[in-house]
């Protein structure tokens, strides 16, 4: 019988991280997501990648 369900992923993301922002920050946040044609998720890895790869 063959497996069903959605294929595992090479870099499967098990980590949660829940953090609390202003209304500013999330009203920006959304703005630049939307303009960019990204999620809240992919702006967020890319901010903390670009800060990460910079120290």
């Amino acid at each position: 019988m063959a497996r069903t369900g959605r294929p595992k992923s090479e870099n499967a993301k098990k980590k949660v991280l829940s953090i609390r922002v202003d209304a500013d920050t999330y009203k920006r946040l959304c703005a630049y997501a939307k303009a960019n044609k990204m999620t809240i998720t992919d702006v967020v890895l890319k901010g903390l990648d670009k800060a990460l790869s910079d120290s």
